[in-house]
């Protein structure tokens, strides 16, 4: 394999790749992304993109960015402030550089840093000339020139010779961090193989970077990053949440012996879960791309009423859309799982950046009292638990439930230890196949005296005519009902359904009482658990209880909360969690919010932390 020479050990590095959202910086990250999964790293990423699909080249709401935190240690977050920037061109550069720390190296194509390019990006002068950049190492280099130089025998255009210029600056990074280069030369075997002068091309630039940096000196040294020791023996592979979420719902159908419906319409960031579940049609997936929002879901309940195990995936506006679909599923009390991935609003809001503010939609955001579940998964890899969790709890109660993810889960990726398909357990399904009230008729909505499901009826199944829609009905029979007190019998059964739900206690990290529980949810988590291990470290006391069920809350929440003396909520919104403990529970929870369409960084939640310990 073609790896640099030993070097310079550190236990994680974070690097961030930026440039115009026409440099291929996504497709560089994550080629650097699997390579150190690969050998071995523990690794955690953060893409970071443009909603436009071509914004205005050189110009800052144009730039793309990928963040990786790569290391032999436990990797929970992309990391705060990179060691290394690779700026591609000006905009990147002062998109990225107020999240340097001092002494971070950049690399930058100094080729791009034209006049023109520099008066797009708001500089009055070139910050790699003026001293803007005097308390960082800075590595200038001619990358274009030199990718155009490495290329100059090979027959294509100009054009693509400097779409290869990404991968010549991921062969620098592979060598001055000792990655090898073999699986990304055979990925591009694979993805080029009907343009074999593409394959040849970004051969020649990932390998000509790499001996570029290997033979100048330009870099007076290179590091090793070990491979992570703690992760559990077994097979791992690299995971992005919603293909995660797509394996998990597709597994899930497999252990209940049902097909997949997936209804949806493509909506930033989810609509990758429809792109991964429409390459499994071979495992009964069907996927349906709807022309709105509305059919997606009203499709996806005619699944559902079919005998299907059926899921609509959409992200917070689309949500608002199906809300009254939704409500009909709850009425017609029929499992549906509902998808969403958060991104910042409201309204179109900021489609590829990060938040947890529908929250409170998908809990409330319905006309009447119409109780759903919700469950929120912590990680990419636990995408695919959660996943089968809510199906689990939709099928044995006759329920919707919702997974609500969000963007930073979504698209970032880590290493996921692949389960054994054994040790997953079977879903139990029960059909009615015959009548159940008198004179052998179907009483559509007699309850299990436990779950509080109803008979699920397969159209077609003889005997078992019925009707459903969304009127109130009787209790039993499921007839028409506009009878007062049966209304509030059906909407306190319909909210004890969720209430019945088994889910697991709330789990403590740190000690079982003290000063300090930090209570977080969704993908919060990484960067929560990191801090709260910091500053226990430093003789800290605070314990983490991290929610992935939210409705119903673990059986144990209150008492667990009323054992410390402070109860701190951070949460990537303005506070919906925290007003749901205190409302639930009356107990004085501080709020920690945050809608900058990105998630925490561990030195602010540290400080926030130490600010409330010491109050």
């Amino acid at each position: 394999m073609t790896t640099a020479a030993p070097g310079i050990s550190r236990d994680r590095v974070t690097i961030r790749f930026a440039g115009d959202s026409g440099d291929g910086m996504q497709l560089t990250g994550t080629q650097f992304t699997t390579t150190s999964a690969m050998i071995g790293n523990d690794v955690s990423t953060f893409p970071d993109f443009p909603a436009e699909i071509r914004a205005p080249a050189g110009t800052l709401p144009g730039v793309s960015g990928f963040q990786i935190q790569f290391g032999s240690v436990n990797i929970r977050t992309p990391g705060d402030a990179p060691d290394v920037l690779v700026a591609m061109n000006p905009a990147a550069l002062k998109v990225n550089l107020h999240d340097l720390p001092d002494g971070a190296t950049i690399l930058v194509n100094e080729d791009s840093f034209s006049e023109s390019n520099l008066k797009k990006a708001g500089y009055a002068s070139n910050p790699l000339e003026d001293g803007t950049l005097k308390a960082f190492r800075v590595v200038k280099q001619p990358i274009t020139t030199l990718t155009r130089e490495a290329l100059k025998e090979i027959g294509i255009d100009s054009g693509s010779k400097d779409r290869c210029k990404n991968l010549f600056a991921l062969g620098v990074m592979y060598w001055l961090y000792d990655r090898p280069l073999e699986p990304t030369l055979e990925w591009l075997s694979t993805k080029f193989k009907k343009k074999p002068l593409l394959v040849e091309a970004n051969h020649i630039a990932l390998k000509a970077g790499f001996h570029f940096a290997d033979t100048t000196e330009v870099f007076t040294s290179h590091y090793q990053v070990p491979a992570a020791t703690h992760l559990p023996a077994g097979e791992y592979r690299q995971v992005m949440g919603n293909e995660a979420l797509a394996l998990g719902l597709t597994t899930a159908a497999q252990k209940a012996g049902l097909p997949l419906f997936y209804g949806s319409y493509p909506i930033t960031p989810a609509s990758d879960v429809l792109h991964h579940l429409s390459q499994h049609k071979h495992l009964d997936v069907r996927t349906f791309q709807a022309e709105d929002e509305m059919a997606a879901v009203c499709a996806s309940i005619g699944a559902a009423f079919g005998g299907a195990m059926a899921v609509t995936g959409t992200s917070g506006p689309g949500v608002a859309l199906k809300a009254e679909a939704i409500g009909l599923a709850v009425m017609i009390e029929l499992p549906l799982i509902i998808v969403n991935v958060q991104r910042a609003g409201p309204s179109t809001g900021m489609p590829t950046k990060t938040e947890q503010a529908d929250l409170l939609q998908v809990m409330f955001g319905r006309n009447g009292e119409s109780p759903c579940g919700v469950v929120a998964p912590a990680t990419p890899g636990e995408c695919f638990t959660l996943a089968i969790e809510a199906c689990r709890l939709a099928l044995t109660h006759m329920v919707p439930v919702f997974i609500l993810t969000d963007g930073y889960l979504a698209n970032g990726a880590e290493p996921w230890l692949l389960p054994n398909p054994d040790d997953i357990p079977e879903i139990k399904v029960n059909f009615i196949t015959e009548g159940n009230g008198p004179d052998g008729v179907l009483n559509g909505y007699q309850h299990d005296p436990e779950t509080l499901a109803r008979p699920w009826a397969i159209p077609g199944t003889p005997g078992l005519e019925h009707r459903i829609g969304g009127l109130e009905k009787w209790d039993v029979t499921g007839h028409i009902s506009y009878d007062p007190e049966n209304h509030h019998h059906m909407c306190k059964l319909r909210a004890e359904k969720i209430e019945r739900m088994v889910v697991p206690d709330a789990e403590l990290i740190g000690p079982e009482e003290g000063e300090l529980l930090v209570v977080s949810w969704g993908g919060t988590y990484g960067a929560v658990l990191t801090a709260a291990e910091e500053l226990r470290l430093a003789g800290k006391e605070i314990t983490v209880c991290h929610l992935r069920y939210i409705n119903p809350f673990p059986k144990n929440l209150e008492a667990t909360l009323r054992k410390f003396k402070k109860v701190i909520v951070p949460e990537l919104n303005l506070g919906q969690l925290c007003m749901m403990i205190r409302a639930k529970f009356m107990v004085d929870a501080i709020s920690y919010p945050k809608v900058h369409g990105r998630p925490f960084q561990v030195a602010e939640l540290v400080a926030k932390f130490s600010e409330v310990l010491s109050d």
